[in-house]
């Protein structure tokens, strides 16, 4: 038996001062940076590498538009990424001063 169930929509997010602009930068950073990896492969990427650069910059485009025009639609990458990258990093550290 297939059961759905909706959920309940997501709050809009709130709006404080300089949210919009740290959002333009949190939408483009990201994929700035995976287009920075993606083209730094040692590797020769042919068309794979050419169509995810692609994706990457229409992928910055849109969240562009999110963060500036429905800013209270979007949703900050870096605390989505960036703090299991960071707890990571810290339990590195700590097992490396463990040893």
């Amino acid at each position: 038996m297939l059961m759905l169930i909706a959920r309940a929509p997501v709050p809009d997010a709130a709006y404080w001062p300089g949210r919009r602009l740290l959002a333009l930068v949190d939408a483009v950073l990201w994929p700035a940076l995976l287009a920075i990896g993606v083209a730094n492969v040692p590797l020769d990427t042919g068309i794979v590498g050419r169509v995810g650069l692609g994706l990457c910059a229409l992928s910055a485009v849109q969240r562009a538009v999110r963060a500036g025009w429905r800013n209270e639609r979007y949703r900050f990458t870096t605390l989505r990424v960036g703090l299991p990258l960071a707890a990571l990093l810290g339990l590195g550290l700590l097992l490396k001063l463990a040893v």
